[in-house]
């Protein structure tokens, strides 16, 4: 199986899902390196990108700037951004493939720029953005079609099956969107009223693939090998995205892998488990400096201790950790 997105070409269609508040340039590497060929930045909005443009206070205060950054060592890497008005959308896909915006601090563009259409927290949706443009289909298109023509990158969507469960509409949106010019379509085979609750849909995925003749890539409720094999089987879609699967878990991509090219996987020892958990810490605190990168770095720790014995009571140490060093502490009890 393999998946071409613009210039970009992967052998296997293996992906790393765009998540809020985790998959940062620390978790995109790790995951990178056990065997995710195609990652997508978090979220960005596209009205704040070019708000900063136009914005008189100093050029520091470009906090948007950094979540796109692209570097040399980044391997694929689509852009994702939000928005519901073409313009804006289409203004932050020039900027980001011209690399013409305030402290951009990347050396290359990305693989493809990424249209947010499905994420379903309200704070979003509210403002008519995310997953609440499947409810405006018209609007959609637009916005791809706006996109397409301000840049020379691939522009892909990330959508649901719909919004609820009477308005299943992905197919019918997936070939709108087609029409407009993407060149690929992520299905997240849940509607936004079902949020991230268990229980995914693949008739969806698979009524997607058979409406479009641009690569489809299925997502949602991908915990092993397996998972991802169902989806293809039952689907037929051209690659799997992990989210919440890889949380805690960057070895579900070299599972993935292995099972595709027929290779036996053997998973990480503890010991294994914990390095990788301690050299993502560092990583992020090397990112992001002491006190944001220890913050937001413990709910990764969190979740390298799901399954353990003992997990629960460690998880809550975790949480009142007030060092790098305690979490390292932590975790060598366990070992």
């Amino acid at each position: 199986m393999s998946v071409k997105i613009g210039n970009t070409e992967l052998k296997n269609g293996i992906f790393l899902a765009p998540m809020a508040g985790v998959s940062d340039k620390s978790f995109r590497g790790l995951c990178r390196r056990f065997g995710a060929e195609y990652t997508v930045s978090e979220m960005v909005s596209a009205k704040a990108l070019c708000y900063e443009q136009m914005s008189k206070r100093a050029s520091t205060e470009t906090p948007t700037a950094s979540l796109c950054e692209v570097r040399a060592d980044d391997g694929p890497i689509a852009i994702q951004l939000f928005g519901s008005e073409p313009e804006f959308i289409a203004e932050a896909a020039r900027l980001i493939e011209s690399k013409e915006y305030k402290n951009c601090v990347s050396k290359i563009a990305p693989a493809a720029i990424d249209i947010n259409m499905g994420c379903p927290v309200r704070k979003i949706t509210s403002n008519g953005e995310g997953s609440a443009l499947m409810k405006d289909p018209v609007r959609a298109a637009s916005i791809v079609e706006a996109t397409v023509k301000a840049t020379s990158l691939p522009v892909t969507v990330k959508i649901r099956s719909g919004w609820d469960a009477s308005s299943i509409n992905a197919p019918e949106l997936a070939k709108r969107l087609e029409a407009a010019g993407a060149a690929a379509i992520c299905v997240h085979a849940r509607t936004k009223e079902q949020l991230y609750f268990p229980g995914i849909d693949l008739s969806v995925i698979a009524a997607v693939k058979a409406a479009v003749n641009i690569p489809v890539i299925g997502n949602g409720d991908i915990y092993c090998a397996a998972d991802a094999r169902k989806m293809i089987n039952e689907t037929g879609c051209d690659g799997v995205m992990i989210g919440r699967g890889a949380q805690g878990n960057p070895w579900i991509f070299s599972e993935i892998l292995a099972d595709m090219e027929g290779k036996e996987y053997t998973p990480p020892t503890l010991a294994e488990r914990f390095e990788v958990a301690r050299e993502h810490l560092y990583l992020m605190l090397a990112d992001k400096g002491e006190r944001v990168g220890l913050a937001e770095a413990k709910k990764h720790m969190a979740w390298y201790l799901a399954g353990m014995n003992g997990a629960a009571k460690a998880r809550d140490a975790v949480m009142r950790a007030t060092s790098a060093e305690e979490i390292v502490a932590i975790f060598n009890r366990l070992v």
